[in-house]
């Protein structure tokens, strides 16, 4: 199976990392800068569950992208997802399966509306990777899964071979017939760890110190109540997990898109956050805290923007 790895950064570094050193044809597509540092340091993953280094991965550029690909892997952020598209659009042939890792739902959107919906497969990953100065990607705890399955729930020939494919790389890999509902599942654990970790500039554990764990559950039972309107209501395992790593004392759990506040970066807000408003709005649920979130987050982008207009 011929694997094109859009981008190698901290998710798509770690994924395809593992799979090539499994003996995976993997490729990864990669702008002029990531593909120099790859040829001369070549790719390097350090990992509780042990290190790889891969001198010299094979790389390709978008304007010699050629040929097509059995599945191609897609983790980059949402912000940058209309540029992915137009990079690896023709390395998608009649048979290629696109496995989007992106949190939230809109870019399956986008994605069927491109290249059709009988191309693109439910897909989500449950990992915490960062990409460090210099191109090496730290994993930063234990957990590494890669779950994608048919969005009907079938198991298609498609996606037992990739199944296969996956199956000798290290790191937990599910088949599964309920993806759909388990990409929702996730995106209420995120928009809710996200929003309560960005809103309060803090980790959980500040926040239930400060006596909010109030505040979390109330996120979390906002954002669940929005993923039931859509048909995606959360199962009640699903739930007391979020809640309990939600409220958890002395948790140092924050959300990627806080770190990314932190140091002045972009973020996902309108993917994230901002796309699932919109839903309880039009399924009219009450959502008033995810609604302050959505307006901080606004703001910081506001802020941003200006701050970088006045520093040119």
């Amino acid at each position: 199976m011929r694997i094109l790895v859009v981008g190698a950064g901290a998710i798509g570094g770690y994924f395809g990392g593992r799979l090539l050193a499994a003996k995976q044809d993997i490729t990864f597509l990669v702008r002029p800068r990531r593909a120099a540092e790859l040829a001369s340091s070549g790719l390097e993953i350090t990992s509780p569950a042990g290190d790889v280094k891969i001198p010299n991965p094979s790389t390709v550029l978008a304007e010699n992208l050629k040929s097509t690909y059995d599945l191609i892997l897609l983790s980059c952020k949402a912000y940058d997802l209309e540029s992915a598209i137009t990079s690896f659009a023709p390395a998608v042939g009649p048979e290629t399966a696109i496995l989007p890792l992106l949190n939230g739902m809109q870019h399956m959107e986008v994605l069927d509306q491109r290249f059709g919906p009988q191309r693109v497969l439910g897909g989500l990953c449950m990992i915490s990777t960062v990409l460090e100065p210099g191109g090496r990607v730290s994993h930063l705890n234990k957990l590494h899964i890669l779950a994608f399955g048919e969005r009907d729930g079938s198991r298609s020939p498609r996606v037992e071979g990739i199944a296969k494919a996956f199956s000798g790389a290290n790191f937990v890999t599910r088949l599964t017939e309920s993806i759909s509902q388990e990409m929702w599942e996730k995106w209420v654990f995120i928009a809710s760890c996200a929003g309560i970790t960005c809103l309060m500039r803090s980790t959980v554990a500040d926040v239930v110190a400060a006596g909010g764990a109030e505040l979390c559950t109330t996120l979390l039972a906002e954002c669940a109540a929005i993923s039931a309107a859509q048909g995606y209501a959360p199962s009640s395992a699903s739930v007391e997990l979020s809640r309990s790593l939600l409220t958890a004392a002395n948790s140092p759990l924050a959300a990627s898109m806080f770190r990314d506040i932190e140091r002045g970066a972009q973020i996902e807000a309108a993917h994230m956050i901002g796309d699932l408003l919109r839903r309880g709005e039009q399924a009219g649920v009450s959502t008033p805290l995810l609604r302050v979130v959505n307006t901080h987050l606004k703001t910081y982008e506001a802020r941003r923007a200006r701050e970088q207009g006045e520093a040119k």
